[in-house]
């Protein structure tokens, strides 16, 4: 097997992967070539082929583009029968134990000054539960208000995939059952050089880099999670990023739209805050509808307003999405071609490599190409796509940043500023400043209540009702 592969590398004009094969030990050679035969060289071709050696312009095409139109929320001039509807439908969705939860969680702590996997960072204000806690606990509430097991999916990565299947196991699964919780690895791309020869990290290691959030719906289908959906009859995939704790994982009213629109992949849509907010902008195009990233959006479309003076592209992708399970199948390559339908975009990075001598290179510029797939550009290819506007303050507050914008002190804060709503709305109106940020630190489990008309009923319940000071924790 081996001989037959270095074959088939130097068939590909890759045979150099092995250059050292002398130089290793027996469990190094077993650990390359294991490596070495996880890799589609003709993928691989094709990509040096189209995003290496051509040398055209690969920039975003905007001829023709114009915003997408999205259904707006009732405060906003939306429809409210028709929320309600969707609503309901949601909830029937729920009963009849057809939604999954779906997060990505591949990425470590690192832009937080924190080691280890970017779920086990704590983010809320009293207790400093972690990530990983706070979805399972909003998980664990729709599944006890609809009378199922929400199964979770979590997509992990090579480096962060042992020490989150650790923390699970010595949290007990948060409250979960165990065999409701199904962890997979993300899949990897060997990064290359300006000539489209692969790099090797050491002299029996290739450079392999995660193949993007897109690259999810491939490993769904190769980790066997979309079968496992099928054994379990869920049809609806609820996807967010693991680094939102405030996003509403499992939201009736998105998931009735998306079925009743007979949709494959619907959306969140956010409101920009100002033009160069750095969040994708739904788009429409011909027919279809897009996604397209900040960084490729011409300034004088970014920045165009409409006779209220509001921005014409304003619709900002968050990542929030549902998708029909079939249609994960086909875009992750179960089926059909769809496998080339997902494109590959070219990153150009710093990759830590060797020399022809085995000596390592540690690079100050970019030295090698990744190449990644974005879910976003599945929109395209889906049927009957529905966007719908959510709001800022009840779904998006990342923490990707060690201070400022979208850090762990702006999301605790929208997370107090949320339960100060909840309990003003439930006639408890809270010590707030100009911003809505309540004077006391407190925190709301979402096994008390997860949304405002939960808070309401779950307070209006309580038959002694607990003094509000610091750090009262409900739940």
């Amino acid at each position: 097997m081996q001989p037959s592969q270095i074959d088939l590398y130097r068939s590909h004009s890759q045979e150099h992967v092995f250059r050292f094969l002398e130089d290793l030990s027996p469990q190094e050679q077993a650990a390359l070539f294991e490596s070495a035969d996880a890799i589609d060289l003709e993928e691989l071709a094709e990509l040096n082929r189209t995003l290496v050696s051509d040398s055209s312009d690969h920039s975003v095409n905007t001829e023709g583009l114009g915003p997408a139109p999205f259904l707006a929320l009732p405060e906003n001039g939306g429809d409210a029968p028709r929320w309600q509807q969707a609503y309901d439908k949601g909830e029937e969705v729920l009963r009849a134990g057809r939604v999954a939860a779906f997060t990505v969680a591949g990425g470590q702590g690192t832009r937080l000054g924190y080691d280890g996997p970017k779920g086990t960072f704590p983010v809320t204000p009293v207790l400093e539960k972690p990530l990983f806690r706070v979805f399972a606990e909003k998980i664990l509430a729709s599944s006890q208000r609809y009378g199922v097991t929400i199964p979770w999916f979590i997509m992990t990565s090579e480096i962060n995939h042992e020490a989150t299947e650790t923390t699970f196991k010595e949290a007990d699964y948060f409250g979960l059952e165990p065999a409701s919780v199904h962890l997979f690895r993300q899949g990897l791309m060997p990064a290359v050089d300006a000539d489209g020869k692969i790099l090797l990290a050491g002299k029996g290691q290739i450079a392999l880099s995660p193949d993007g959030h897109g690259g999810s719906l491939r490993a769904l289908v190769r980790s066997g999670a979309v079968a496992t959906m099928e054994e379990l009859g869920i049809d609806v995939l609820s996807y967010f990023q693991v680094d939102n704790p405030l996003v509403r994982c499992i939201d009736p009213a998105f998931i009735g739209f998306h079925v009743l629109g007979d949709s494959e992949l619907s959306s969140k849509a956010l409101p920009k805050a100002y033009a160069d907010e750095k969040v994708g902008i739904f788009c429409e195009q011909g027919d279809r509808s897009v996604v397209v990233e900040y960084s490729d959006m011409p300034d004088d479309l970014m920045k165009a307003t409409d006779a209220t003076g509001e921005l014409v592209f304003r619709a900002g992708s968050i990542a929030i999405h549902l998708f029909d399970r079939e249609f994960v199948k086909r875009m992750g390559g179960g089926a059909g071609d769809g496998v080339a339908s997902l494109p590959f975009h070219r990153a150009d990075k710093k990759v830590a490599t060797i020399d022809a001598e085995g000596n390592a290179i540690a690079p100050t510029e970019p030295n090698g190409i990744k190449f990644e797939l974005f879910v976003f550009d599945a929109l395209p290819f889906a049927k009957n796509p529905v966007i719908i506007e959510t709001a800022r303050e009840d779904d998006f507050s990342p923490v990707k940043n060690a201070d400022g914008v979208d850090s762990p002190q702006s999301c605790k804060e929208d997370q107090l500023r949320q339960f100060a709503r909840w309990f003003a709305a439930a006639g408890e109106p809270l010590d707030c400043d100009e911003t809505g940020l309540p004077r006391v630190q407190l925190e709301v489990s979402p096994l008390f209540a997860d949304s405002e008309k939960a808070f309401v009923e779950a307070w209006g319940a309580l038959a002694e009702k607990p003094v509000i000071t610091e750090g009262l924790v409900l739940g």
